[in-house]
């Protein structure tokens, strides 16, 4: 039988810990291990050892150059490409690569967004090596490349990027589980790690048809569209039969993943025409991050190798569900044991209900903070709209776990409820014991069985935002559990009464029900929960003082910092709104209004050639549809007049908070109304006037 192709290629282009073990030498190696384990700072001997042997490996597999891969606040990735080349001898090219240019790399700092941080005078900013993360080969048209995983910061120390902070958090949930770990006698335990994997939702429609919208190239999402007649109604896509061209391209994908060291696991349909779903297997927080921003862009070039369009964007098409990318967090010890594994009898497992409590508390007190990590201007059309949970934080329990909260809030925790055996009624069939909970895809923030799944993120979003925020949080949380618990004489009692308390006073956040229903909505206003509507009424809180304290208490960002993610969201959310209301602009005033005026001409030359021909001939349907299309013609025409008045007027704005408040209530508004004509004519006119493929095109011709 032939080689598996998941063992034949599977991490195959990564510089892991099996090609260290055999590329470096034995004390090298060890020496190496020591530090990424202690944490302490690596030695430029070590490096250069290191570096040597990555040259080398990367040599042999073809590359080229090297390139430090960060993420900068733009949302993807950045990278700067040297080859290996230096000074060359008789003639001959020397391949050299040190141990100083693995560790530190200099991009121009002020290119990116900085809220602020660097003047466009001021250029210099450093890459530093994630030596967590596993450096990695990749191939395209440029040839083959060595990519080092790095974080990225300015001159002055701030961080430029999305990785910094997740790693400071990584190490401040560590140091503050590790407290309270060794509360109960975990002495052995000398780190805790996040674990993450990221369930990613996409759309794949012909790259043909794609090139025909000018919406979906310059925004990612359809600007204009009338329902197709058929859309979800049936449910018959979400895990359905996964076509030829689809599953081709899933088995390249695959491929590409494995190379890479992802573990790429479930594929399937998912609930809309045109969209699918990839899963991989957990991996620690910084590295799930890496592989998913791999994954994404991955996704998009063997797309076009099938001459397929990825849209990762959150509602490329309205009507139909949106994609979201379900963020499954779970602590787990350097020991293996998973902080958040109930056990058989939770009811008695006090560590497991102390890390429980923290995260309830965490998220209770922090839940305008986690609103904030889910946003986008794409995520904003979904959150709350009947198809992804709703802008509302709640946490989902499960019946056992909240008959124990109650159980607790009373006062007399003695039971846990046990799954029950499942009876299909049908004999053949082995019966299937029950989980002791049931699942509620409505909670924004559910408890899956050992792990949290934050189900709010959009699928185009880098999930180190939302985990650096959950990680911080949950590690201030910690903190505060063992300032007081290290000061108690009774330590069993102070546990007990230190969960109590706590459940008692943030219970409020746990709601197992419908979170889709306007009951809901209404419920958690009485309890006091915040409803925050929009990306732009989120911004405010990640500088409020009390996330200040917080963020520089646990030394993930300090002010400055915090300051100027602000004003970058803002920033953010301007120009995507801005650009999408030129998308619209441009294609009502050059391919709607003129195609729609082609058809209306064509009628009235039709009124005109039947009544030459017959003037007693009825032309009330003509006529009817003439004057029809002419009003909402008229109302498309009145409506971009006005986009384009309140559009010129947002550019006048105070950047900032001003400007994107002036986008999302005025421009945002009119952009809605200029829609409504348009699509309404979609109905109407022939689709040979038609200038660009419709819902039923991208959606079903694939």
């Amino acid at each position: 039988m032939g080689e598996n192709v998941i063992e034949k290629v599977f991490g195959k282009d990564v510089f892991n810990d099996d090609v260290m073990r055999e590329k470096l030498p034995k004390d090298v190696y060890k020496s190496w291990k020591k530090t990424l384990e202690s944490g302490a700072d690596l030695d430029i001997d070590i490096a250069n050892v290191v570096a040597h042997a990555m040259k080398e490996w990367a040599l042999e597999h073809g590359a080229t150059h090297y390139t430090h891969w960060f993420h900068p606040m733009t949302g993807v990735t950045a990278e700067k490409h040297d080859s290996f080349l230096s000074p060359a001898t008789a003639s001959r090219p020397v391949f050299e690569f040190s141990g100083k240019e693995l560790i530190k790399g200099e991009p121009d700092a002020s290119s990116f967004p900085s809220g602020g941080l660097r003047a466009t005078f001021e250029a210099r900013g450093y890459t530093a090596w994630d030596c967590t993360s596993p450096a990695f080969l990749r191939e395209d048209a440029a040839g083959v490349t060595l990519c080092i995983p790095t974080a990225f910061c300015s001159y002055t120390g701030e961080a430029l990027d999305k990785k910094t902070p997740l790693l400071r958090s990584m190490e401040a949930i560590s140091k503050q589980a590790v407290r309270v770990l060794k509360l109960f006698g975990y002495d052995d335990v000398k780190k805790v790690s996040c674990s993450v994997g990221p369930e990613q939702e996409y759309f794949l429609v012909d790259r043909d048809k794609y090139l025909q919208r000018k919406d979906l190239i310059f925004t990612g999402r359809t600007l204009f569209g009338a329902p197709a007649p058929k859309g979800q109604e049936l449910d018959d896509h979400y895990f359905g039969a996964i076509k030829e061209r689809i599953a081709s391209f899933m088995k390249d994908l695959n491929i590409e993943l494995w190379k890479l060291g992802v573990l790429s696991k479930t594929q399937h349909n998912e609930v809309a025409p045109a969209q699918h779903e990839m899963a991989p297997i957990f991996a620690t927080a910084n590295i799930s991050t890496d592989h998913n921003q791999l994954v994404m862009e991955i996704m998009k070039k063997v797309a076009k190798r099938h001459n397929l369009e990825c849209l990762l964007h959150e509602k490329p098409f309205a009507g139909v569900n949106g994609s979201g990318k379900h963020n499954n967090w779970s602590i787990i010890t350097d020991t293996g044991i998973n902080l958040l594994e109930p056990g058989k009898k939770p009811h008695e497992n006090n560590l497991f209900l102390l890390f429980l409590t923290a995260v309830i508390k965490a998220v209770d007190d922090n839940a305008e903070l986690l609103r904030l990590s889910a946003s986008n201007p794409g995520n904003d059309h979904r959150l709350g709209a009947n198809e992804a949970p709703p802008a509302i934080i709640s946490i989902f329990l499960g019946e056992q776990l909240e008959d124990i909260i109650e159980q607790i809030v009373k006062g007399d925790v003695s039971s846990s409820i046990q799954g029950e055996k499942l009876d299909t009624g049908v004999h053949v069939l082995p019966v299937i014991k029950k989980d002791a909970t049931d699942r509620n895809r409505t909670s924004p923030f559910a408890f899956t069985g050992n792990k949290f799944e934050f189900r709010m993120l959009g699928s185009s979003m880098s999930i180190a935002g939302p985990n650096f925020i959950l990680n911080a949080i949950v590690a201030d949380v910690l903190q505060e559990f063992a300032d007081e618990l290290e000061k108690a004489d009774d330590f069993e009692k102070a546990v007990k009464e230190l969960i109590k308390k706590n459940i008692t006073e943030h219970q409020k956040v746990i709601f197992n029900g419908d979170g889709y229903s306007d009951d809901w909505v209404a419920e958690a206003e009485r309890r006091g929960l915040p409803n925050v509507k929009s990306m732009v009424e989120a911004i405010p809180y990640l500088v409020e003082e009390k996330t200040v304290e917080l963020f520089e208490r646990q030394n993930v960002l300090n002010r400055v910092e915090l300051e100027s993610r602000a004003e970058i969201n803002y920033e953010s959310y301007s120009k995507t709104i801005n650009i999408e209301a030129k998308t619209m602009i441009d294609m009502a005033g050059k391919q709607y209004i003129p195609s729609i005026i082609s058809y209306v001409t064509s009628l009235a030359d039709s009124i005109n050639s039947v009544k030459a021909a017959c003037s007693e001939a009825d032309v009330s349907v003509q006529t009817e549809l003439l004057a029809k299309c002419s009003s909402l013609l008229a109302k498309a025409q009145k409506a971009l007049a006005e986009l384009k008045k309140v559009t010129a007027e947002a550019t006048s704005k105070e950047e900032g908070r001003e400007q994107a408040t002036f986008f999302k209530d005025v421009v945002f508004t009119a952009m809605k109304e200029l829609r409504e004509p348009v699509d309404e004519l979609e109905m109407l006119v022939d689709q040979e006037f038609w200038p660009v493929p419709t819902y039923a095109d991208l959606l079903f011709e694939v």
